[in-house]
Parts: C-alpha cells; structure tokens; sequence
C-alpha cells in the first residue's frame, strides 16, 4: 500500500452504508498529512487526487474488494480544503454490470460544496 494511500486511510473517521448503492464516509485530514507538502507551500490546501482516491478508498471499504478507477468522467472542485477540516463524501453508485460501475461523489464541508466527481470503476475479484 502507497504512503499516499496508507494516509488517506488513517484520515478516515466513518464510513456508514446509507442505502444499497448509498454509502457516506468522513474525512478529516491532519496538518503533517503527505498531500499537502507542496501543494502550496505555507498555504496546505488537499489536492483533487486526494479526494479522487479518498473515493476509490471508500469504495473499497464497502464492498470488501480492490477497485481500479477506469476514467474520470467529470471532477469539479468548487473550494478548497486545508488540514483538519471535516469533510463528507457522499458515493452514489450506478452499476453497469457485475465488474463495473460509475460512482458520482459529492463532497461537502461544513454544508459548503466542495467538489463534485463522476468515476468510472472497475471492481477487481
């Protein structure tokens, strides 16, 4: 398991299955957290990556299986995020077949939308 990835797991608080193709989880990223070296310097704000493979993260979690992210079919990011912050992802899933799925995911801080993503998925055995 990646650092990166390894991190983003710790920063996971909750993970609560809303419905069937429903899942919500919190995240709440510290200041030492790997993605905010750089990106920007005295000013930590959490990379679209990051919440990109927070999601795949979450995916993972619920359905017990590794995942692996086909496309990136939309990502918009309204405002940023910095360290300790709690943020919501809320997954919705639209399965395509057995093995493959396309998620949409909103990301919300406080009540304020933080980004929107739709992932193509394919669910690995």
């Amino acid at each position: 398991m990646s650092k990166l990835r390894q991190e983003i797991k710790s920063s996971l608080q909750a993970i609560e299955q809303v419905s069937d193709l429903k899942t919500s989880a919190r995240f709440v990223f510290a200041k030492k957290f790997i993605g905010f070296k750089g990106h920007f310097p005295n000013n930590p704000i959490l990379p679209g990556v990051c919440k990109i493979q927070a999601a795949l993260l979450v995916l993972e979690e619920r359905k017990h299986k590794n995942v692996r992210l086909l496309e990136i079919i939309l990502a918009k990011f309204f405002a940023p995020v910095t360290f300790n912050q709690e943020i919501i992802f809320n997954l919705e899933e639209h399965p395509k077949n057995s093995s493959e799925l396309t998620v949409t995911v909103k990301v919300n801080c406080e009540d304020k939308k933080i980004a929107q993503l739709q992932l193509r998925i394919n669910i690995l055995e």
